[in-house]
């Protein structure tokens, strides 16, 4: 799973029939911090996510058993929307 934020959407007219009326979504991964870190990621939402919401990611075969992805072609999902994130200040850099 991974950590970002919603920066932007996909707008495609022409595209596999099986993602039809699915919300694309352009994610910036970041840290546990909130800074942004390398790279977006276009993600498949299953949970209504708005813009520059924290969400969670998640990828590969685990993203096609998110809710609603069985048998689409989706390689990343947000599953998630993030209220806070707490770490323990004792175990950074361990």
């Amino acid at each position: 799973m991974t950590l970002a934020r919603v920066v932007g959407t996909i707008v495609a007219t022409r595209k596999d029939p099986r993602l039809e009326g699915r919300k694309l979504l352009i994610c910036k991964p970041v840290s546990p911090e909130g800074k942004d870190e390398a790279g977006y990621v276009i993600a498949i939402d299953t949970v209504s996510a708005g813009f520059r919401e924290t969400v969670i990611l998640v990828s590969g075969s685990s993203a096609r058993l998110a809710d609603g992805c069985k048998d689409r072609p989706v390689d990343t999902a947000i599953i998630g929307i993030v209220d806070s994130v707490s770490i323990d200040e004792g175990s950074k850099g361990k």
